[in-house]
Order: C-alpha cells, then sequence, then structure tokens
C-alpha cells in the first residue's frame, strides 16, 4: 500500500514562495496521474492541479493558474508544487494523492500559511 508524505509547508508573507514536495514509499506512483489537493479550515477539500504520469499535460484550478506549477520526478518516486505569489486565500492544508483523490489514503499533509 502506497503511503504520502508531504513535506515543505510554512508561513509565508503575502507574494512569497514555497516548494511542496510529496514522496511514496510502499509502492509507486509513477504509472499514475497525480493531483495535489488542499483544505482550508471549515472548507471541504479542493483540487488544485494534476499532472499525467508522463508529466507531458498538466492542469489547475483557476485561481492558481499562472502562480503554481506541479512536476513530478518519477525515478525519485516524488511529486511537486512550486508556489509563487502566494495569496492569503491558499492558505490550507496541502495534500496529494492520484488524479481522482481516492486511490490511497491521505497523508497528514503539509500545512501553509500565508499572511497578509
Amino acid at each position: 500500500q502506497v503511503q504520502l508524505v508531504e513535506s515543505g509547508g510554512g508561513l509565508v508573507q503575502a507574494g512569497g514562495s514555497l516548494r511542496l514536495s510529496c514522496a511514496a514509499s510502499g509502492g509507486t506512483f509513477s504509472t499514475y496521474d497525480m493531483g495535489w489537493f488542499r483544505q482550508a479550515p471549515g472548507k471541504e477539500r479542493e483540487f488544485v492541479a494534476v499532472i499525467t504520469r508522463s508529466g507531458s499535460f498538466r492542469n489547475y484550478r483557476d485561481d492558481v493558474k499562472g502562480r503554481f506549477t506541479i512536476s513530478r520526478d518519477n525515478a525519485k518516486n516524488t511529486i511537486y508544487l512550486q508556489m509563487n505569489s502566494l495569496k492569503p486565500e491558499d492558505t490550507a492544508v496541502y495534500y496529494c494523492n492520484d488524479n481522482t483523490g481516492h486511490r490511497w489514503a491521505w497523508g497528514q499533509g503539509t500545512q501553509v500559511t500565508v499572511s497578509s
């Protein structure tokens, strides 16, 4: 069973940047389309970005387009989320999973807090 471990979150001022990582243990996700998701306090978990297994196609929610970039390194069994020009509304716990969000148990996530 794949276990997902997210890291790289933190506290940053508006306009700042963070790079999140998601590593898999107990298996590989190189054959799956992968996604990043986030959950803000009191809100449902929502889709942020998706990348196909080869990395050839990526898609984002509208409010992060042009600011966030998803990437992957299948040799390292890791996906990344580069987040630039962060806004307070990006504050949330960020998670990774397959593109549906249903294939594996959610990891602990990584907290991103953007101060204004």
